[in-house]
Order: C-alpha cells, then sequence, then structure tokens
C-alpha cells in the first residue's frame, strides 16, 4: 500500500506512558508516534538490503524466520523518519546510540523465541528502543526466573505489548537482565501480514557482565 500523504515524520506531540514491570524494569509507549506508518513500511521494505542471519544450532546451519539488516552511526539510512527517531530518543533519555538494525517480520510464519539481549554484555541498566512498523503483532513479556514458563500457555508471557504500525516503546531500567521478550507466530488474516521492526540498543556499562554466549553464538552438545 502506498501513500498519498507522503513521508512519515515523528510527531513531537505523543504523549510517553509508562508501565512499572516490576520495581527496576519499566516500559515507556508512545502510541502513533510517527504519522503515516504505511509510507514508512512500504519504503523500507525496498530500499533495505534485507538478508537472513544463519545460526549454528548443535549439529547444523539454520536460517532465521526473518531478515535483518544492520546500520552504523554515519551511513547512509533508507528513511528519514529513523534518524528523526533516533535524535529524538537521544535527547529525551540523555543517551548516544551507535547505530541501529532493522528486522522484517516478511509474514506470520516469521518469529522470534523468547530471549534477552545478552550481546550487550551489560544488562543491568539498558534502554532498547522498538519502532514497530506494519501489522499489529504480539510482543510478549516473560520474568526470566518463571518456573513454569517451558508449560504455560503462551510460553509463560505477562505482557503482550501488542504495537501497531507507528508505535515505539522503551524497555528500560532491568529488563533485559530479569525478562525475556519474543515475537511469536500468528495465525488467519494476520499472517500474511508483514512487520518492520527498527530497534536502539543502550546499556550503561554497570553491574556484572553476562557470561556465557550471546543468542547468535554457536550452540554444541555438550560432550560430557
Amino acid at each position: 500500500m502506498s501513500s498519498e500523504t507522503g513521508p512519515a515524520r515523528v510527531d513531537r506531540d505523543v504523549a510517553f506512558e509508562r508501565q512499572w514491570l516490576d520495581d527496576g524494569t519499566w516500559v515507556d509507549m508512545a502510541r502513533g508516534w510517527i504519522t503515516d506508518a504505511p509510507e514508512a513500511y512500504d519504503t523500507l521494505a525496498h530500499a533495505v538490503p534485507w538478508a537472513p542471519r544463519r545460526l549454528w544450532r548443535y549439529e547444523r546451519w539454520i536460517e532465521e524466520p526473518r531478515v535483518s539488516h544492520g546500520y552504523r552511526a554515519g551511513q547512509p539510512v533508507p528513511h528519514p523518519v529513523l534518524l528523526e527517531t533516533q535524535r529524538a530518543i537521544q535527547a529525551k533519555y540523555g543517551v548516544t546510540f551507535d547505530g541501529f538494525s532493522l528486522i522484517w517480520y516478511r509474514d506470520g510464519d516469521d518469529c522470534q523465541a523468547f530471549h534477552r539481549d545478552r550481546d550487550m554484555r551489560f544488562t543491568e541498566d539498558t534502554l532498547v528502543v522498538i519502532l514497530t512498523l506494519g501489522a499489529r503483532r504480539p510482543w510478549l513479556l516473560r520474568r526470566r526466573d518463571r518456573r513454569d514458563k517451558w508449560i504455560a500457555a503462551h510460553g509463560g508471557a505477562e505482557h503482550d505489548l501488542s504495537p501497531a504500525g507507528g508505535d515505539l516503546f522503551v524497555l528500560g531500567g532491568r529488563a533485559q537482565r530479569d525478562w525475556e521478550h519474543s515475537v511469536p507466530k500468528v495465525a488467519g488474516a494476520s499472517s500474511r501480514a508483514g512487520r518492520i521492526s527498527g530497534q536502539w540498543r543502550w546499556t550503561s556499562g554497570k553491574g556484572r557482565p553476562e557470561l556465557g554466549g550471546s543468542y547468535a553464538a554457536p550452540r554444541n552438545f555438550s560432550r560430557r
């Protein structure tokens, strides 16, 4: 679908609503953060050099069920609303991002299992900013220490942020230390709709570093 009102922009009048998940973790939600979100989605779907990421899982290479691309600071970006978003968030939270990544869930079969953003290494005080374009999809959160998460319905999810196209949210505090998040598969009419996620990450570097590999690190069977 193409836009008739042309290019997406940040709506600076949108309010942020904060929800505390626990004493050290919060989510700021800005519904309708950008205007004309379909235009931004269409532009990025065609302009970004999307590619799948391959992961080594125990005995073979697998392809992630989504495609992505990253941009470092100073590189040309595929849509000005991305830089506009980055500058606005940096000013609001007093942090600096060294780039961002884009992820495209092309349809309802593309998904992401529960995980934490451990690749930041220091996860006790972080910001993860996510701009959603395209279809509304479930976006689940669960406590990392839930003992029933392997058998509970929906993986033990306790919150569904369910962002729509043009929404932005910020996970802060200990969200990457104490909570896990997921973008599950969807069926029905939603299975034919795509979602693009713009993501910015920052860590204060405080606290204990994460041990072990990140989500993308190779996984092998134990030799013991």
